[in-house]
């Protein structure tokens, strides 16, 4: 499904990060590991088609990103760090408006925003200005957002983040029903609000992947816990 081979990213002579090398599986959700500036936003913004690599290869479905990004962008959800959101919108209007910006036909619209509605749980929120919402419901709005097109890959970045234990629970859970429908990457700095939810983890520090395999895997090598804070 994803091939990254020796991918890069400098910012002048600054490295942000690579050189990366790894492959997902189809329908798999893959967490990216490490503290903070260790790359994972980085990483992400390049498999979303957001920020150009310096140097490397990226292919989804044997379609390359960067050499065809108009061609993958249509199967790519993206939940960055701040969700994208308008506060004065209200939760569907604004998932119409982002389904419009996807491409999605006026014949599916309706019917694609009613079932991410369905899936992230909003339907009691529905009606709602997105500034009135918790944090908790906006980053459901956010996840919405980026699954209303019904991408094959999704890229969520840190979507726990400032979630309470019990937003915590909730949020693995919808992370854990989009299994299968869609492959996702997701990234954190702190390995128990992930590992639950993923297949494999891959642990990023200073831009570079230092371990990747199932939380089993990494716990007897001694990784995974040095990178949870």
């Amino acid at each position: 499904m994803i091939e990254i081979r020796e991918l890069t990213k400098y910012y002048g002579d600054a490295k942000g990060v690579g050189p990366l090398s790894f492959s997902i599986e189809k329908g798999q959700v893959v967490g990216l590991l490490g503290l903070n500036g260790a790359g994972k936003t980085t990483t992400l913004r390049m498999l979303a088609s957001d920020l150009l690599p310096t140097s490397g290869t990226m292919t989804v479905d044997g379609v390359d990103l960067v050499e065809e990004p108009d061609r993958l962008r249509p199967k790519i959800g993206y939940l960055p760090d701040r969700p994208p959101l308008y506060d004065e919108m209200g939760v569907r209007e604004y998932l119409e408006f982002a389904a419009k910006l996807r491409g999605v036909g006026s014949a599916s619209r309706s019917k694609w925003v009613a079932e991410a509605i369905e899936q992230t749980a909003l339907g009691d929120r529905a009606d709602d200005e997105i500034g009135t919402l918790s944090h908790g419901y906006r980053q459901r709005v956010g996840i919405a957002q980026a699954i209303v097109h019904k991408p094959s890959l999704l890229l969520l970045d840190e979507p726990i983040s400032g979630l309470d234990p019990v937003q915590i629970v909730e949020m693995r859970e919808l992370v854990r029903s989009l299994r299968g429908e869609h492959t996702t990457v997701l990234s954190s700095h702190i390995l128990s609000e992930i590992s639950e939810t993923c297949d494999q983890l891959v642990v990023i520090r200073d831009g570079e992947i230092v371990a990747a395999g199932s939380e089993a895997e990494l716990t007897s090598q001694g990784e995974a816990g040095s990178h949870s804070v």
